[in-house]
């Protein structure tokens, strides 16, 4: 019997020779070339926003109206936010229902128009500019428009509701109505994402589709199996940044509740009853109505730190979003 031979023993690891001066002189040299030119980046990273992140942190525990001196308060502001003020549960309510139903909503319905678009045979590009003009529509001037289109009373498209034996609901007048009045604003003005999805649509290889078509695919297998998987990381960008643009909305809330409300005290925040009344409204009402800016900067803490949740959720699902899990 042979005994066994030993096993080899590894090579001893040997110290890296240290660096000459010459070579770490150009190394130092290389990194300041680096730093100067990422400088200007650098400079305005801490100026707009470490700074004023920072601030507001310190800010949200102390008891200031930016006129006389800052008093700390410690968990005072927060305490007084999830137990105390009944507006800040109204407007996560609302806020809630804009990222789980408008966001959807807008991300389907820009996909939906794209891909119709995409089909056209003749006069492509003449729908694809209407479909994309209301996206370059001032916010609020959009907004205004809209709100008076579906007016109750003299609006248009109450008037051919009735026309066809419709009674019409009251819109941003009704509190049951005015986050879908809302909603269907955010739909007329998708066309950025509709814009984003066509470019998509059209870089699906063609030879995918001829290959479906072979294998017996219907229009909806084809869909499932070729479009989805494709475009998924489409979806996803416009999932993350639709969630983002909801949880700060405000100009077209604010502007419809001014717009619909008239004359009417409660018409700057939440008209009808409190029912468009957004988080980031609230922030504003707070810091610069009452003069609450320890507390609007504590509420602007949560709300940042709720978009970075919402964000890093979304942002490591795409990171496992394989072709195969968009088509399951």
């Amino acid at each position: 019997m042979t005994p066994a031979s030993p096993a080899p023993t590894p090579p001893a690891r040997t110290a890296p020779a240290p660096a000459s001066p010459a070579l770490r002189a150009k190394r130092r040299r290389h990194r300041l070339r680096v730093m100067l030119f990422l400088s200007p980046w650098l400079v305005g990273f801490a100026v707009f926003l470490l700074y004023p992140l920072g601030t507001t942190v310190y800010l949200s525990f102390t008891n200031s109206n930016m006129i006389s001196p800052a008093q700390w308060v410690g968990l005072r502001n927060y305490r007084f936010m999830f137990g105390e003020d009944p507006f800040v549960w109204q407007s996560i309510r609302n806020t809630g229902w804009l990222v789980v139903i408008m966001v959807p909503a807008q991300v389907l319905f820009a996909l939906g128009v794209a891909m119709l678009t995409a089909r056209l045979k003749s006069g492509a590009g003449v729908f694809r500019t209407l479909f994309y003009l209301p996206a370059l529509a001032p916010p609020v001037a959009a907004t205004v428009a809209f709100v008076c289109m579906f007016n109750p009373a003299t609006g248009p498209v109450n008037q051919v509701l009735r026309l066809l034996g419709i009674d019409g609901p009251l819109w941003f007048n009704a509190d049951a109505w005015s986050k879908p009045a809302l909603t269907l604003l955010a739909l007329w003005g998708s066309g950025s994402a509709m814009v984003i999805f066509l470019a998509a649509l059209l870089d699906v290889p063609a030879e995918l589709y001829e290959a479906a078509a072979l294998d017996g695919a219907n229009p909806w297998q084809r869909f499932r199996w070729v479009t989805l998987p494709t475009i998924s990381p489409v979806l996803m960008f416009s999932m993350v940044t639709g969630v983002i643009a909801a949880l700060q909305y405000f100009t077209q809330a604010m502007v419809a509740a001014q717009t619909a409300g008239g004359t009417r005290n409660e018409v700057s925040f939440g008209y009808p009853g409190g029912s468009s009344l957004t988080f980031s409204q609230w922030i504003y009402a707070t810091g610069f109505t009452q003069f609450h800016m320890g507390y609007a900067c504590a509420l602007a803490v949560v709300l940042f730190a709720v978009s970075m949740l919402f964000t890093v959720l979304l942002l490591r699902r795409a990171s496992g979003f394989t072709p195969q899990e968009a088509a399951a």
